[in-house]
């Protein structure tokens, strides 16, 4: 059974009824968090007994929002591999460093975690029209869920999108909508009609449970480091459900009593130069972000002008005492180069980001030798190409 006590605004705190469709707060225009009974999570499971739960994400059942898991819509998604990355570690001068391999998802991305809560929780509540914008791999994991559980799906992209993206999502049986703009211009879309045509929308933290697939991310980090957490995890940054649903999973990890030590790791936000909306507020010591006019980059999954969770992002980073960092494409591609012919990975271009920002911090003099550095890849390079 789920654990799942509300839901509450992450701004006001007003609680929110977890039993019926909820949005954000309208209030506050801010998203909806889910909070958990960690008592009764601590005597449903066992942190030493997990691994015989099975493998995969559900095996966190507790802490995951499904009341009856005859209604997930699962692929086999979670417990992605965690790669010490020695030949590039050595190149670069640190000893322990390893990646976060979230292409061995199901649809070959991250988004697998995320849409898989959202929709087996939509499809638990009974809604059969489920709509997303996305800058491509939301679209693709959301198409195969829904595929998955029977639902009628409708996707709203960029026409620039990479033709992997389209293709997949069309080939999922979902209906595709190319405009001519950004992710926030197929935001607005996506709520049109959602309002006026009775579709769930799954807009990034425009509903609250995508964030609770993503942050298992946090869980299986601590479990693959025996119940410590590293030094530092740096994370490319688009809409950030990855980013703050680990932040959560390691406050949750913390309550039930399961860490080793009480450090938290410090939280790297890495984004594009040509659109990078983080990085300008948190070297402002702004609290929230400034729409970017123009946004582009070749990691489309970066080129989010503007996360509606940013106040969010912006205080997980500073809470952590973290950073945020820009890097542009020419460095993008040569990190991509650089971890492929070392390692054998073939990152997206989203998680070679990390690579590079990992050489702008050590030149920098911010991060050190000895610590425990996680990178994430978020997605297979295989879908990007054209």
């Amino acid at each position: 059974m789920s654990t799942l006590i509300n839901l509450y605004c992450s701004e006001c705190g007003r609680s929110f009824d977890p039993h019926k469709p909820q949005t954000y707060c309208l209030e506050c225009t801010a998203p909806l968090l889910a909070r958990y009974d960690i008592e009764a999570a601590n005597r449903l499971m066992d942190r030493e007994q997990l691994r015989r739960a099975g493998k995969g994400m559900w095996r966190w059942h507790p802490l995951l929002p499904i009341d009856d898991l005859n209604h997930v819509l699962t692929l086999g998604e979670g417990d992605t591999p965690l790669l010490h990355l020695t030949r590039l570690g050595a190149d670069l001068g640190f000893r322990q460093l390893f990646v976060k391999d979230e292409s061995l998802n199901p649809t070959g991305t991250f988004k697998a975690r995320g849409l898989a809560a959202a929709i087996s929780k939509a499809n638990e509540f009974g809604e059969r029209k489920v709509i997303i914008p996305t800058a491509g791999n939301a679209g693709g994991a959301m198409a195969a869920y829904a595929a998955c559980g029977g639902l009628q799906a409708c996707v709203i992209m960029p026409r620039d999108t990479p033709r992997a993206n389209i293709e997949e999502c069309r080939i999922m049986g979902a209906e595709v909508i190319l405009i001519d703009g950004l992710i926030s211009d197929a935001a607005r879309l996506a709520h049109e009609k959602a309002t006026n045509y009775g579709w769930f929308d799954l807009s990034t933290f425009k509903e609250p449970y995508r964030l609770e697939g993503k942050k298992v991310m946090g869980y299986e980090l601590a479990e693959s480091f025996h119940w410590e957490l590293p030094e530092v995890i740096i994370y490319p940054t688009g809409g950030g459900t990855g980013l703050l649903g680990m932040w959560k999973a390691f406050t949750e990890l913390d309550k039930l009593g399961w860490l080793e030590k009480s450090n938290r790791p410090r939280l790297v936000s890495v984004q594009a130069s040509g659109c990078a909306p983080v990085v300008s507020a948190f070297e402002s010591g702004a609290n929230a972000c400034e729409f970017w006019e123009n946004a582009h980059t070749i990691a489309t999954g970066l080129r989010v002008p503007r996360s509606f969770a940013d106040r969010l992002i912006l205080r997980a980073i500073r809470e952590s005492q973290g950073c945020a960092i820009a890097v542009d494409d020419t460095e993008i591609i040569i990190a991509q180069q650089r971890l492929a012919s070392l390692e054998g990975i073939f990152a997206s271009p989203e998680g070679a980001a990390t690579v590079a920002g990992l050489i702008q911090l050590q030149q920098g003099g911010w991060i050190y030798p000895d610590e425990r550095i996680v990178l994430f890849n978020t997605g297979s390079g295989l879908k990007y190409l054209s």
